[in-house]
């Protein structure tokens, strides 16, 4: 009995059936489904934490004090062997890092921006003005603060989208308006392109970004106890171009070395950091939030799975005459091993395919509810997939099958 064959008999049974059929067909449907739609939202979490960081730029390299694991800028609290404004422009002079274009010191505080009765939280940073080219923040309207506000200590502000829409009605323009930080009046001078995503440090929307000299003096008095210098949280050094960031860590590190006093066989205290660092640490965390999701979702698939080892028992146990009657006839062990195996096969496939369907809703209607979060299905989701369907139809149906092959005709011909 050839394949074509086995085919047409398989749909003729599930056609004899067709609710049984579609309700075993609904668990591999559901199963399939789940899958699909999880590993598009891993996929998607996946590419937009990396979108996030390309769009910093690709020739960043970031200098942190150091943390037990790798994080964003700020993230621990810093100690007296940290970094300092000192060391930014030290690592600023072309002599010491000549790959380095910029170079920007930052601080990052979480405080209270208040406009008249709204006060709203968030993460203030303070920097140089070379910050805005350095991250590529850009203002929409607006300007970024100048050197002249940098060296005159001007009490100005710079705010994300988010941050205007929490602190101010949607009649009011916040151009020019004051907004109060610890109690001190400081002048909105730009409001910043959208960035749209999370980024490092909280959302990219959601931040006040002051003149660091303003900063240090009236807000923050970020100070070593020990030696007086100015603390920063991270310094951000943009490379030239792509193919200098490795000489641009090189120079760093040994500057840094040699004005903190590390001996030879010392260690850093501090770390430097690029992109790649920071995308191979949160690849890592959302491979392992992909495969676990599938995991979950896989066992949609065993559920899926053993509702039709079930059915084709009962198939079998229903059609044992039939089968007494084919090997009377002469059909072999491996042609009734095959006529419901492929049953098997075709019931799990057919549920496969109106699962992909189901999953590509799925992943579409996530899109649709969180549109910055690309949900695309994958070729490779689909045949991953299609491919399951099929294994669990042969896993699941090699028993009944091989039950069903191994029938004595006479006792078959018997039953009743």
């Amino acid at each position: 009995m050839n394949l074509r064959e086995n085919f047409r008999i398989a749909l003729r049974a599930l056609a004899a059936n067709k609710l049984r059929a579609g309700l075993t067909m609904l668990g591999i449907m559901i199963g399939v489904a789940a899958v699909i739609t999880l590993l598009a939202i891993g996929d998607g979490v996946t590419r937009f934490v990396a979108d996030q960081f390309l769009g910093l730029g690709t020739n960043l390299v970031f200098i942190i004090p150091p943390q037990e694991e790798p994080g964003p800028p700020g993230h621990n609290s810093l100690t007296e062997n940290s970094l300092t404004l000192q060391d930014a422009m030290l690592l600023a002079d072309a002599a010491v890092v000549p790959g380095a274009a910029k170079v920007a010191p930052v601080i990052l505080r979480n405080t209270d921006l208040q406009y008249e009765g709204t006060v709203h939280n968030v993460l203030v940073r303070a920097s140089t003005p070379d910050y805005s080219e350095v991250v590529n923040f850009i203002p929409e309207r607006g300007r970024f603060f100048n050197e002249t506000d940098y060296n005159g200590r001007s009490r100005v502000v710079v705010l994300g989208q988010e941050t205007v829409a929490a602190l101010f009605p949607a009649d009011t323009d916040p151009l020019g308006a004051n907004v109060k930080i610890r109690g001190i009046n400081f002048r909105v001078i730009g409001i910043l392109k959208e960035k749209g995503a999370a980024g490092m440090g909280g959302s990219q929307d959601d931040i006040a970004i002051l003149p660091f000299t303003t900063a240090q003096e009236r807000l923050f008095n970020n100070r070593s106890q020990r030696t007086g210098r100015y603390l920063v949280d991270a310094i951000l050094i943009q490379a030239v171009d792509d193919k200098s960031v490795q000489d641009v860590i090189i120079d760093a590190s040994n500057a840094l070395r040699q004005a903190h006093n590390i001996n030879f066989r010392d260690e850093d205290d501090f770390q430097v950091l690029t992109q790649q660092d920071f995308l191979d640490a949160f690849g890592a965390v959302t491979g392992v939030l992909t495969v676990f999701l599938g995991a979950i979702a896989s066992i949609s698939l065993l559920v899926g799975g053993i509702g039709i080892m079930n059915i084709m028992l009962v198939s079998v146990t229903e059609r044992t005459r039939e089968i007494g009657l084919r090997k009377a006839v002469g059909a072999r062990y491996r042609d009734i091993l095959g006529q419901f195996l492929t049953e098997a096969v075709v019931l799990a496939l057919l549920g496969g395919l109106w699962g992909i369907g189901m999953g590509i809703a799925g992943a579409t209607a996530v899109h649709l509810a969180v549109p910055d979060l690309d949900t695309t299905v994958t070729s490779s989701a689909i045949g991953l997939a299609v491919g399951f369907s099929i294994a669990v139809g042969l896993f699941f149906g090699i028993y009944p099958a091989s039950r069903a092959a191994s029938l004595n005709p006479i006792d078959a011909l018997r039953f009743e």
